[in-house]
């Protein structure tokens, strides 16, 4: 297939377009609003927050069971064909999911439909990431690649953290002005509209020009499991696990204090100065090399963590949090960017959905240990689960850093 370049001179911003960040951004909101929309319908209807627990893990075993394999159908059939039938099929599912819960169906059919949210969910995030990756690796010249590489995964983490802030946020809107339902009504329409405007995109007809040009088939699956990228894999599984447990036993934290909807506000301490942090990631000197940066930032994530033992108001709270927010940006950018230079050819889309996916499971996993913990024992205890997830962080970056002199950095 002949193939339209654009001037080697040209920004990512010219190379895509405005429109397509814009569509990307808002197509991510559906993603961030099915977990908590599902679980504020299921206690709504059913007066169970045991089942809504249980719904919400539900739409994470979809993910991380069918994201991978969505990544991998994209890379082989082409991201359009995939992400229509996705936005349709997601939006579907949504529907069907409210029209069971509302039904009085049985558990068991309920938490099934949960499992098919979460398998239909569109990995926009993966895909744009991987979408941008191969512009910057095949039509920008060399020597701004690796700054324009970092930029990228710093705006894309800084969008993602953006939308699961709002994400929940949009939910409780809804929720309170129309009925629990309407969030994933809401969420639907977005689904169709604004996934299949992303699936549309001109940028998704973009092929790789080294398989084209080259003819070189894409790498084997067996390049997948290589221990340099796996090592990613589990270092984004320990932030997903911080997501999970720090929200879980945060909630927790400020239940103890009578007080457990101003836990999101905390929270957002975090996640404002992590989406800040992300984007300065960009500005960087080069020699501050990316395994570096994963240890220090994971290191620092591990310092804010470690104080937990010590929070007794939301003051001191706030603090570890704001310390916690320097630290999980910048590693995710990070663990983001080692993914891009260690996909395999022919297989970005993959290697960005099983990161996608790690982060879910970690979330998911993270959440419900951490609710059991807090209901069990007590916060204290839940309080403890952070600080594993960000050693499990740390630890990653420490053997990363051991397989990167094996394995030397790619721009």
């Amino acid at each position: 297939m002949t193939q339209t370049h654009t001037p080697t001179d040209a920004s990512l911003l010219r190379l895509a377009g405005l429109p397509y960040f814009l569509i990307a951004f808002i197509a991510r909101l559906p993603f961030a609003m099915m977990v908590v929309g599902v679980l504020t319908v299921v206690v709504s209807a059913r007066g169970s927050l045991s089942l809504g627990g249980l719904t919400s893990a539900a739409v994470g075993l979809g993910t991380a069971c069918f994201g991978p394999l969505l990544g991998a159908a994209a890379d082989r059939f082409g991201q359009r064909r995939v992400l229509l039938a996705l936005a349709v099929g997601n939006g579907a599912m949504l529907l069907v999911f409210t029209a069971v819960v509302y039904g009085g169906a049985v558990d068991a059919l309920v938490l099934l439909s949960a499992v098919g949210i979460g398998a239909t969910a569109p990995q926009v995030s993966p895909l744009s990431r991987s979408r941008l990756v191969t512009m910057i690796a095949e039509r920008m010249p060399e020597e701004r690649r690796r700054r324009t590489l970092s930029g990228t995964m710093a705006y894309e983490s800084a969008a993602d953290e953006t939308v699961f802030v709002f994400g929940p946020f949009l939910v409780g809107v809804l929720a309170s002005a129309i009925a629990p339902w309407a969030p994933l009504v809401g969420a639907a329409v977005l689904t169709v509209v604004f996934v299949g405007a992303f699936a549309l995109h001109p940028s998704a007809r973009y092929l790789s020009v080294t398989r084209d040009e080259d003819g070189r088939a894409p790498s084997s699956v067996a390049e997948l499991f290589r221990p340099q990228l796996l090592i990613v894999v589990v270092g984004i599984l320990g932030v997903g696990m911080f997501f999970g447990t720090m929200l879980t036993s945060l909630t927790s934290f400020m239940a103890d204090r009578g007080a457990p909807e101003e836990a999101g506000l905390l929270y957002g301490v975090m996640g404002v100065g992590s989406a800040i942090l992300a984007l300065g990631v960009a500005w960087l000197p080069a020699r501050f090399s990316l395994r570096a940066r994963w240890l220090a930032f994971s290191g620092i994530l591990l310092l804010g963590t470690s104080l937990l033992g010590a929070v007794d108001s939301p003051g001191m709270m706030m603090v570890a949090l704001a310390i916690m927010g320097v630290g999980i940006g910048p590693t995710l950018v990070t663990q983001y960017s080692f993914a891009a230079s260690r996909s395999p050819l022919g297989r970005s889309a993959t290697v960005m959905t099983m990161l996608g996916s790690g982060i879910v499971v970690g979330q998911s996993l993270g959440a419900a240990v951490a609710g059991e913990l807090a209901e069990g024992v007590g916060t204290s205890a839940a309080l403890v689960l952070p600080l594993i997830a960000a050693a499990v962080a740390f630890t990653a970056g420490a053997a990363n850093a051991f397989l990167s002199r094996r394995a030397p950095e790619r721009a």
